[in-house]
């Protein structure tokens, strides 16, 4: 049995939530009128691989498209992949790409039915919309160093080859650790290895000042030069100081992810808005966590001090079920059981509740019980594309402020894992689907 207090609490908790049947029928009516204006909305998931969250995000970003009018989803994903499910979706007339989106490890991550599903209605949606109003798919990530290499050389061949042969003597510098960027960082902490910070920085540099020239003739094209000559040059940052401690790596990311959603909204214009669908660590407000005393923040905190209450941040949680992850980085996907939240969480609270899906309210106003109550720091369950549940604890809990981290907060409490793309549901696809083999 939980403490008298938590019961409490508990009871506080379902009195103030609103309970849902199922994803499809959920009343989004009292969370759209929430987020009211907001210009960004963050939605997050609490692992990379519960279907759950996946069909929740999707539905709460079609209403967000079709009745206040958002511009564009931004992934926590890499650039050049996002842009292949974005000239899809926005019926562009692109070459098909000689390699396939999302093929790294965790395949499973953006490669399976739930996001398949949302891509093929989301082209459905710009079908009978003009092209410079339809919505758009974009990938905030930085790990795709070589694909976007290739993306920029491949802009100006066919844009400035003078420029091009430039561009490959100075990328060339990182071809040698082509195979395992890692090993870049490695070389480059030695000292017996000279960096390739100043070409590849000189590079994006050179795109800037050509702007002019360039956007002109194709504003789209050099918005994705320019971003993937900039992941380039973070990319070849974040490799070299990785092995120097996780805060520092883990800080340029979410920079990098925060001044991308920034050059984004730029790009879509004044009035644009962006929905964002990224892990509960990097969507919710990084200051009401324990990662704040680690000297860590994140795009939630950046959007908070930049846009204020124009943010409106949603995190996502489950008590138990199933789960896709892997034991160990570049490991093969497993069906995992999701073992009941422990004690002293939040997932625990909710559990207690006897609901098993809800909403609930976290920004203010609320209720001052339940602002008070749930304002007691409490654990919080984060499970990336790693879960090992017999360190569970140790390993995939922290502590939080659920009502500074979110604004909202959705309940599941028993979830299922996400169903991969199988290579016979792509047979026979046109080369240009964006999912194809």
């Amino acid at each position: 049995m939980v403490k008298t207090g938590d019961e409490t609490l508990a009871k506080i908790v379902a009195a103030s939530c609103e309970k849902f049947q199922a994803i499809d029928s959920a009343d989004l009516e009292p969370l759209l009128d929430r987020i009211s204006s907001a210009r960004i909305v963050l939605l997050g998931e609490a692992s990379h691989g519960t279907s759950e969250f996946y069909r929740m995000r999707a539905r709460i970003s079609r209403a967000l498209i079709e009745r206040k009018g958002f511009s564009f989803i931004a992934i926590e994903g890499d650039w050049p992949d996002a842009a292949r499910i974005d000239h899809y979706v926005r019926h562009a007339e692109y070459k098909p790409s000689e390699w396939t989106a999302f093929a790294r490890f965790p395949r499973w991550m953006w490669r399976n039915r739930d996001v398949r599903t949302f891509v093929d209605w989301l082209r459905a949606h710009n079908a009978n919309i003009e092209p410079a109003r339809r919505v758009a798919f974009h990938g905030l990530d930085l790990y795709s160093l070589y694909n976007s290499i290739s993306s920029v050389l491949k802009y100006l061949d066919d844009r400035d080859p003078m420029a091009a042969n430039t561009a490959r003597h100075r990328y060339a510098c990182l071809s040698p650790r082509e195979a395992d960027p890692a090993t870049y960082g490695q070389a480059a902490l030695s000292g017996g290895f000279q960096t390739c910070e100043r070409e590849v920085v000189s590079m994006l540099a050179d795109l800037m000042q050509k702007q002019r020239a360039y956007a002109e003739h194709d504003g789209e094209r050099f918005l994705d030069a320019v971003q993937n000559a900039r992941l380039v040059a973070n990319a070849e940052r974040y490799y070299r100081i990785m092995y120097y401690g996780s805060r520092a790596s883990w800080n340029l990311r979410d920079t990098h992810m925060f001044e991308t959603l920034k050059t984004l909204l730029d790009f879509h214009g004044p009035k644009s808005r962006g929905i964002i669908w990224a892990h509960n660590s990097h969507i919710g407000n990084a200051s009401a966590t324990e990662m704040s005393s680690r000297g860590e923040f994140n795009i939630g905190q950046l959007c908070r001090e930049e846009f204020g209450r124009n943010a409106y941040s949603i995190g996502f949680g489950t008590n138990h079920g199933t789960v896709a992850a892997a034991s160990d980085w570049d490991g093969p996907m497993e069906i995992k059981t999701v073992r009941p939240a422990v004690r002293g969480s939040y997932e625990r609270l909710c559990h207690e509740t006897d609901i098993a899906r809800f909403l609930l309210r976290l920004r203010s106003p609320i209720a001052a019980d339940l602002a008070s109550g749930l304002s007691r720091p409490q654990l919080e369950r984060a499970i990336g594309v790693i879960y090992r549940p017999e360190s569970e604890l140790q390993s995939h809990y922290f502590q939080v402020d659920l009502p500074r981290q979110f604004d909202e907060y959705i309940w599941f409490d028993e979830t299922e894992a996400i169903t991969p793309l199988e290579t016979a549901e792509l047979q026979g696809l046109p080369d240009t689907y964006p999912f194809g083999l």
